[in-house]
């Protein structure tokens, strides 16, 4: 685990750091509720977010339109107990100790946003199940 903060980490990354990873993201602070740490990032960030990201995002009630592209460093990766790329192609430098997974997901770059609901919906499905393996609920 992080030793900073004693919460599991995760870094999504993404080579425009503009959609899927923006979106697992989101999903995760959202739905983990404060117990990982989160960080998003790209190896060639773009301008914006994908604005049919942050539309279908919306439509589940979560707001990533402050949200910006962020270049992927050595120190994110070296931070983070889990990295996932989002079936793009970019790559992490890869450190021991580290898990690496590779989502595979439709590349919502130019598509509307009735393309880019049903791969939120799927991001949604693998971070459910992320958080149930990393940072599960304690029971009362």
């Amino acid at each position: 685990m992080a030793e900073s903060s004693g919460k599991p980490s995760v870094l999504f990354v993404c080579v425009h750091n503009a959609g899927r990873s923006q979106m697992a993201a989101a999903w995760l602070t959202h739905l983990a509720d404060d117990r990982v740490e989160v960080r998003s990032a790209g190896s060639n960030p773009g301008d914006a977010v994908n604005p049919a990201a942050v539309e279908a995002m919306a439509e589940a009630g979560i707001d990533i339109s402050t949200e910006t592209p962020k270049v992927l460093t050595v120190d994110a990766v070296k931070e983070s107990d889990v990295c996932i790329t989002m079936g793009c192609g970019d790559t992490c430098p890869v450190f021991p100790g580290k898990r690496y997974l590779d989502w595979k997901l439709e590349d919502p770059a130019g598509q509307g946003v009735e393309a880019v609901r049903p791969i939120r919906d799927e991001i949604k499905k693998l971070v459910e199940g992320l958080i149930a393996e990393i940072a599960p609920e304690k029971s009362a």
